[in-house]
């Protein structure tokens, strides 16, 4: 480890971090126009170097590096410099008083997509919410925004941002939401998995870096180490494991669980994280046409897929109502899509001795596809016990593509979603995400009381009938756990990442969209044309206009 030049790369933020906190805002997006226009110059070369590296074969599988790389980086920064524009003309980020409403038990609920005409077509029927904190009104809406451009003498901070090594978006957006909300200069540093994207996010923020307000960071977990414990670094955020964030808390073995049974942290800065979930999939009874049940099929084994299964969203455990007729049919069909999904390299490492610790634990594991060296096969662990809460499946996060299903009495659709919410709140380790499959005839029939099962569900995002992980890619609603978690019981982590319009107090957000999509989402993994949609969808949301709309359905509906 070279101590010299990350103590040098620390001493030049923190000899700039005034400097940052007191830019004006006009200086500060217009940098985000230099990051939008270098992320788009270097996407190809970017996307080319991941799939490499994932051992991803030319094709479909390409479009998961374009929409969790460049697509994200782009989107989120036109956000950011919307509401930074929004600041410099009006002092806060501007919302319609329409998008604005409040729930029969107070609760302030913000709809925050579609953010414009782009949105509308293409995303027709889906929306975005960010639900308050209690104690923020309507009233008071605007106070809880943008609180650090409100203040007359910022206090200047520098972050380290530990960066993921799974999807190449998670580390740049890590530092545009410490840049842009919380007015930090930031060191990134890198996880070894991935680190050979680090020249292009030198690239991509070299402005920044010129100017001394950013820097990059390479290394194991010795260098995070030292960094996390530089007296130089004001605060941190980490995405990754819960046990890294123990490790960093309260330190390595006996003596950092002493240390965390008593409650006494060896590094007491403010620290902010993402550290994953065991992700359930809600599937609420109702008359499922049969092109309705292959559709959400398909929705659910991309939820496990994509990426191999690396996600902290991936789909863990799939809830299904006990006695529903057609339950068995939605099984088999989503065994035949994930037989037709290619199989990926186990890139992630641990994968490998991961997946054999839960399908030794679980007699009833069926493998789809084959187990080769370096290669995983699909798996469903089938008919788990809903009071095995002890049940690794339950209590652990795979971090591989593999899916428990359990099953939960039902009287009726009602009956049930209570029954679901009690167990995912309740038995589920983490709090990041969550999803609810629900047909519309069923909707109606739950009328208000859908929404009550979602203000009941205790984690950051709800996704109904969509994968939650579209909060993530949307940029204006809010990615985090639910609120709440202490360092002792950290479970999915502490603060929201992405919120692009500010919020200062938000609690969740939740995704709707329609239960069933035609033509079938860019995201889904048996969308053939996806590796067309991503280059051109990335390209339209640096400056979106009709001609690349054009483009974009084209590539869709044609694959031309």
């Amino acid at each position: 480890m070279e101590t010299a030049s990350l103590d040098r790369s620390i001493q030049i933020l923190n000899a700039h971090k005034e400097q940052w906190a007191r830019l004006p805002v006009r200086a500060k997006w217009q940098r985000l126009q230099g990051i939008i226009r270098r992320q788009v110059e270097v996407a190809e070369r970017q996307v080319s170097a991941a799939a490499r590296a994932k051992s991803i074969p030319p094709g479909p599988l390409e479009a998961e590096e374009w929409a969790g790389g460049p697509y994200l980086v782009v989107r989120y920064s036109r956000l950011l410099m919307k509401s930074l524009q929004d600041i410099a003309a009006y002092g806060t980020p501007l919302v319609e008083d329409s998008a604005i409403r409040t729930r029969p038990d107070g609760q302030l609920v913000v709809r925050v997509f579609p953010t414009g005409i782009a949105d509308r077509l293409l995303f027709a029927g889906f929306r975005g919410e960010v639900w308050m904190a209690r104690g923020v009104t309507r009233e008071n809406l605007a106070e809880n925004m943008a609180c650090f451009y409100r203040q007359k003498e910022p206090a200047p901070k520098m972050a380290l941002v530990l960066g993921a090594g799974n999807v190449a978006g998670i580390g740049p957006l890590d530092v545009l939401t410490k840049l842009y909300l919380d007015g930090s200069v930031c060191l990134l540093k890198l996880n070894p998995v991935n680190q050979y994207l680090g020249p292009f996010v030198e690239e991509v923020f070299g402005e920044l870096i010129q100017d001394g307000y950013v820097r990059v960071a390479y290394g194991g977990a010795d260098v995070g180490q030292y960094l996390c414990d530089h007296p130089g670094i004001d605060e941190i955020h980490i995405t990754g494991s819960d046990a890294t964030h123990d490790a960093i808390v309260f330190g390595a073995g006996e003596e950092g669980r002493e240390r965390k049974r008593k409650g006494m942290p060896r590094l007491r800065k403010r620290i902010t994280s993402e550290l994953g979930n065991v992700s359930p999939i809600i599937v609420v009874p109702g008359p499922w046409t049969a092109s309705q049940l292959k559709f959400q099929a398909e929705n659910i084994a991309t939820q496990m897929v994509n990426n191999a299964g690396f996600n902290c969203a991936a789909a863990r455990v799939l809830v299904l109502p006990e006695g529903w007729p057609i339950a068995g049919a939605l099984m088999d069909e989503l065994r035949r899509t994930l037989a037709t999904a290619p199989q990926r390299r186990a890139y992630y490492p641990g994968a490998e001795e991961r997946y054999e610790r839960f399908v030794s634990a679980n007699k009833t594991a069926q493998a789809i596809g084959s187990r080769q060296d370096g290669v995983l096969p699909w798996t469903i662990i089938r008919d788990l016990s809903p009071n095995d809460a002890t049940n690794i499946c339950y209590t652990t996060e795979c971090f591989c593509a593999v899916i428990a299903q359990t099953a939960l009495p039902a009287s009726g659709p009602g009956d049930f979603l209570r029954h679901a919410v009690d167990f995912c709140n309740e038995k589920l380790w983490g709090t990041l995400n969550a999803c609810i499959l629900v047909h519309p005839e069923t909707e109606k029939e739950l009328g208000a009381g859908l929404e009550d099962m979602i203000a009941s569900l205790r984690y950051g995002t709800v996704g109904v009938n969509h994968w939650p992980v579209l909060g993530f890619g949307w940029g204006i609603t809010t990615w985090g756990a639910f609120p709440g978690h202490t360092h002792e019981n950290i479970q999915s982590g502490t603060g929201v990442v992405h919120n692009s319009l500010l919020f200062d107090r938000p609690e969740r957000s939740v995704i709707y969209g329609p239960f069933h999509v035609v033509p079938k989402p860019a995201w889904f993994v048996t969308n053939r044309n996806a590796h067309k949609i991503l280059p051109r969808l990335t390209r339209m949301q640096a400056s979106p206009n009709l001609a690349k709309f054009v483009g974009v359905m084209s590539a869709a509906v044609t694959g031309l």
